[in-house]
C-alpha cells in the first residue's frame, strides 16, 4: 500500500507518489508558462509545504503533556428522549489556565440519531447536570447557576435551542428533580431553610459555627407543573436518591435521619412516598450501604443495589422486592449472591427482566437477569468499553464510555445486534498524540491469590531495557481502576508513561470489582495483606526485567494516600519516593477527626480505637516516620472534611524531624478531599510528576528537592 500523506487545509491523506507527480508536473508548467519569477514564487509555496507537511509528521507523533490537563473533555450524563430521537448528554470542559480559576465547565448537548447531527444548546462557561427530558421530547430540563442567580435551580431549555427558562426559584440550593411520568409534576429536594435567628445572627456578624447540629436537611417537595404551586412532601429527615414509579403516583426515595455525610454513606433507608398525601413507609429494611433503585414498569418491584451486610463496603449487589413489601431484607434473594463482580447500575427491560452495569476486575460489563432464573446472561463483553451509569429506550442503550485510547464519549448500543458505536469525537485531537501501550496484568499474592490491575508502558519501551516504576494505588479501598482511560490530574496515567515510567495500577484485596468475599478481605486488616498485594506486584514486575528496583515510586490519594505514606515509612527500603494526596497518617487521630466515622468502624475496622489501641497505632505511617529514607512529597486540600489536613501536617512534621530523607508539604487553599479548581489540579499534576522524574528519572542529587515554585507561563 502506498505511503500516506496530508496536505495542508486537507481533511484527507493521498498517496506520497501523487504528491511528488503532482509537484514535478507543476514545476514544469509554472517554468515553460511564466518564467522565472512565477517560479520563484512557486518554489517559495513548495517551501511552505515542506515546513508545514514536516510540522505534521511531527504532531503526530507528539507525546502527552500536564499543559494537555486542559484539553481532555469528558462525556458525563446521557439521557434518551422519549421519542428515541434524541440523546441530550453533558459535557465536561476544563477551565483554561488563562481564566479566573475555578471549577471545569458541563455543558449541554443534543445528539440526534437520525441524521447524527450533534448540537451545542449550552456551551459556552455554563455548568448545567441533572438533566431530563419533557414526557413530549421538547424540553430538556437541568440544575444549574445561571445569569446573576445564588442558588442552584430547576431550568428548562428548548431541544431546538433558545434561551434556558427558570423553573424554580427556591431560597436554598435545590439538589435534585424528577419529572414525573405523566408530565404534571416536579419533584425536587432542596435544602431546608435556615432558621430565622441563626440568619439574624449571622447578618449581625455572629458566625461561630456549632458542629454537626446546625445542618440543613433535604426535604422533597413537589412542584405542579400546570399552576406552579409547591407543597412540601418530607420533614424531619433527609431524602438523597428518589425515583417516580410510571404511574406518578408514588416515589421510591432513600431517607436517612440526617443530612450528615455519614448518615448518607450507612444510614440510608428504602422507603415508598405516596405523592398525594405524602404518607410514606419503609419499603424494606436494608443494612449499610444503598445506591441506585428502580421501580418496574407495573410499578409491583422495585429492583435496588445495596450492600449485602453492614460490614460490605461496596454498595455492589443486586436485590428485587414486591411493592409493598412484606419480606425482611435477609429473605429477600441477593440476586447477584457468589458474582465475581460490583452492580453498578440496574433498569428494568420489561415486568419480569432488569438490566445491570457492573464492574468485573479491570472491565465494565452489562448484563440481563430475568426474575426466578439462577444466573444473569452477558450482553456486552469485558474489555469493549468502560462506563458506569446508562440510559435504556427501545432495546437500545446509551452512555459515556471510555477506552485506552480515549476519555468518555457517547456511545450507542444495540440490545438486539449487538453493535456498540461510538457516536461523539470531542477528544479529536488525540490522534495527533502517541500513546502507550496498556494492558490488564493478572498476578498471584504470596497466599496465591489472583490480583489484577492495569500496567500501562513507557512510551519508548524497549524490551530488555529496565525502567523506573510509579505505582498508583486507588482510594477506598472500595474503588478499583479499569482498563481504560485512566489519565487525568489525580490518576498520572499516560502524562507519567509519556516521560518513559512504567505506570502501575493494582487492584488490591478490598478492591470492588471482584465480589463481596473480595471486598472483604481487607476487613480490620488495613494495610496488611493489602498492601502485601502491591509490593507482589511490583516483585513480579522486576521478576519480568520491565523495572529498575532501585527506581519505584508510589503515590495515590485518601486510601491511596494512606498506602503510599505507609510505603514511604512502613516499607521505605522498598520505595526510592513517594507522593501522598489527602492521606492518612496517624490511624488514631484520622478516625476521631473524619465526617465519616461510622463508615470507618462499620466497613474497614470493625472495632473502636479504644477496643485495640495498638493495632490502630500500629497501622499508622507516623509509627514508622523515624526510620523514614524515602523522599517524600505530601499535598492536601485545607478544607478536606474527609481526612482531615492534620494528618498531612502530622506525616510532614514527624518526616522532617525524624526522617533521614526530603520532605515537603502543600497545601491547597479552598480545596477539599481532592482538588476540584483548575489551577490546583495543574499544580498536583506537575509537582507528583516533577517529584517523581527527580528521585526516579535523573542524576540529582537525592538529599535536595526540586523547585518549590512551578516555572510556567500563561
Amino acid at each position: 500500500m502506498a505511503d500516506l500523506v496530508m496536505i495542508p487545509n486537507q481533511p484527507f491523506f493521498i498517496p506520497k507518489w501523487k504528491v511528488y507527480s503532482y509537484f514535478s508536473i507543476r514545476l514544469s508548467t509554472t517554468f515553460r508558462r511564466f518564467g522565472m519569477n512565477n517560479l520563484l514564487h512557486f518554489l517559495k509555496s513548495i517551501l511552505i509545504f515542506i515546513i508545514l507537511f514536516s510540522l505534521n509528521l511531527l504532531s503526530q507523533n507528539r507525546l502527552l503533556s500536564p499543559d494537555d490537563l486542559f484539553k481532555i473533555k469528558n462525556v458525563n450524563e446521557t439521557v434518551f428522549s422519549p421519542d428515541g430521537k434524541m440523546i441530550a448528554y453533558t459535557l465536561n470542559v476544563p477551565r483554561p489556565l488563562n481564566e479566573e480559576p475555578g471549577n471545569n465547565y458541563n455543558n449541554l448537548f443534543v445528539y440526534k440519531t437520525d441524521d447524527q447531527e450533534n448540537i451545542g444548546l449550552l456551551a459556552n462557561k455554563i455548568s448545567v447536570s441533572s438533566i431530563q427530558w419533557d414526557t413530549e421530547s421538547e424540553r430538556i430540563y437541568f440544575l444549574g447557576k445561571i445569569g446573576e442567580q445564588k442558588t442552584n435551580q430547576i431550568y428548562y431549555i428548548d431541544a431546538d435551542g433558545g434561551s434556558p427558562k427558570l423553573v424554580t426559584n427556591e431560597t436554598t440550593d435545590v439538589i435534585a428533580f424528577k419529572v414525573s411520568p405523566d408530565g404534571q409534576k416536579i419533584a425536587f429536594v432542596r435544602l431546608e431553610d435556615k432558621s430565622k435567628g441563626k440568619q439574624e445572627m449571622l447578618n449581625r456578624g455572629f458566625d461561630a459555627e456549632i458542629y454537626e447540629e446546625e445542618f440543613q436537611q433535604r426535604n422533597l417537595y413537589l412542584m405542579n407543573l400546570e399552576d406552579k404551586s409547591i407543597k412540601q412532601i418530607t420533614t424531619a429527615s433527609s431524602v438523597f436518591e428518589f425515583e417516580w414509579s410510571n404511574d406518578s403516583k408514588n416515589i421510591a426515595a432513600s431517607i436517612a435521619d440526617k443530612n450528615l455525610v455519614d448518615d448518607s454513606y450507612m444510614f440510608k433507608r428504602l422507603y415508598v412516598i405516596d405523592s398525594e398525601t405524602g404518607i410514606k413507609y419503609k419499603l424494606v429494611d436494608n443494612p449499610g450501604k444503598l445506591s441506585q433503585f428502580s421501580f418496574s414498569p407495573d410499578g409491583t418491584k422495585l429492583a435496588f443495589v445495596s450492600a449485602s451486610s453492614i460490614n460490605d463496603a461496596v454498595s455492589g449487589s443486586l436485590f428485587i422486592c414486591d411493592v409493598p413489601n412484606t419480606k425482611s431484607f435477609s429473605e429477600l434473594r441477593n440476586y447477584t449472591e457468589g458474582f465475581e463482580g460490583s452492580v453498578i447500575m440496574v433498569k428494568w427491560k420489561d415486568n419480569n427482566t432488569v438490566i445491570f452495569s457492573s464492574e468485573e476486575g479491570v472491565d465494565i460489563t452489562l448484563r440481563e437477569q430475568k426474575i426466578g432464573e439462577k444466573h444473569s446472561q452477558l450482553i456486552l463483553e469485558p474489555g469493549k468499553v468502560v462506563f458506569r451509569n446508562f440510559d435504556f429506550l427501545n432495546n437500545l442503550i446509551c452512555f459515556a464510555g471510555n477506552t485506552k485510547e480515549h476519555p468518555n464519549e457517547l456511545f450507542l448500543f444495540n440490545l438486539d445486534t449487538k453493535e456498540l458505536t461510538k457516536v461523539t469525537n470531542h477528544n479529536n485531537w488525540l490522534a495527533n498524540i502517541k500513546l502507550a501501550k496498556q494492558g490488564k496484568i493478572e498476578y498471584a499474592a504470596k497466599d496465591g491469590l489472583k490480583i489484577q490491575g492495569v500496567l500501562i508502558y513507557p512510551v519508548n519501551f524497549e524490551q530488555g531495557k529496565k525502567y523506573p516504576l510509579i505505582t498508583y494505588i486507588h482510594g477506598g479501598p472500595e474503588s478499583a481502576v479499569q482498563n481504560g482511560w485512566e489519565t487525568s490530574y489525580g490518576s498520572w496515567g499516560q502524562f507519567a508513561a509519556a516521560k518513559d515510567f512504567f505506570v502501575f495500577m493494582p487492584n488490591y484485596r478490598a478492591s470492588s470489582g471482584r465480589g463481596v468475599e473480595f471486598t472483604m478481605m481487607g476487613f480490620g486488616d488495613l494495610a496488611g495483606k493489602e498492601f502485601e498485594d502491591v509490593i507482589d506486584g511490583i516483585d513480579y514486575l522486576i521478576q519480568q526485567g520491565f523495572v529498575d528496583k532501585n527506581k519505584v515510586g508510589i503515590g495515590g490519594g485518601s486510601y491511596g494516600g494512606y498506602f503510599s505514606a505507609w510505603a514511604a515509612t512502613k516499607y521505605t527500603d522498598r520505595f526510592a519516593a513517594s507522593v501522598v494526596f489527602v492521606g492518612i497518617s496517624n490511624q488514631i487521630s484520622k478516625r476521631n477527626t473524619t465526617d465519616i466515622p461510622y463508615e470507618d468502624y462499620y466497613v474497614h475496622w470493625g472495632l473502636w480505637t479504644h477496643e485495640n489501641e495498638q493495632l490502630v497505632w500500629e497501622r499508622s505511617p507516623v509509627r514508622y516516620a523515624h526510620q523514614s529514607k524515602t523522599p517524600t512529597l505530601i499535598l492536601h486540600g485545607k478544607e478536606d472534611p474527609r481526612v482531615h489536613p492534620s494528618q498531612s501536617l502530622e506525616l510532614y512534621r514527624a518526616l522532617k524531624l525524624h526522617g533521614k530523607a526530603p520532605v515537603r508539604l502543600v497545601f491547597y487553599p479552598g480545596q477539599g478531599h481532592g482538588n476540584s479548581k483548575n489551577t490546583s489540579r495543574y499544580d498536583f499534576l506537575v509537582r507528583t510528576l516533577e517529584w517523581f522524574e527527580y528521585y526516579l528519572n535523573s542524576n540529582y542529587p537525592k538529599d535536595r528537592m526540586p523547585a518549590k515554585y512551578l516555572d510556567f507561563e500563561y
